[in-house]
């Protein structure tokens, strides 16, 4: 579970402008605030499962953009990538230069 809301998380933080700001707000509730469905949908004044619903919806536009974009693979593999050539620089001014670089991303 913890594994699919932080790559949710990173989902949302890419693509959240091409979210309504209704898919937002719920999506920031959920699962940046850490609200329960029955507390936003008294915030909304909607059913728990109309909050469900959205969520859901919502998480399956995001895997889709990804599908499509390939923002988060591309982070990822950019990560990775900063994190091995961290391991292998050596003199104290190629580690400052990575250093900056890693600062950019």
């Amino acid at each position: 579970m913890l594994e699919k809301t932080t790559r949710i998380n990173y989902l949302f933080d890419f693509y959240q402008a091409l979210l309504t700001p209704k898919q937002r707000n719920y999506m920031e509730l959920y699962y940046l605030e850490d609200y329960s469905l029955g507390e936003i949908s008294e915030q909304f004044q909607v059913s728990r499962q109309a909050v469900y619903d959205n969520i859901k919806r919502t998480e399956t536009m995001l895997e889709t953009y990804e599908d499509k974009l390939l923002l988060y693979e591309k982070f990822q593999q950019r990560s990775d990538l900063l994190k091995e050539l961290e391991e292998s620089v050596t003199d104290e001014k190629s580690i400052n230069l990575l250093h900056q670089l890693i600062e950019l991303d």
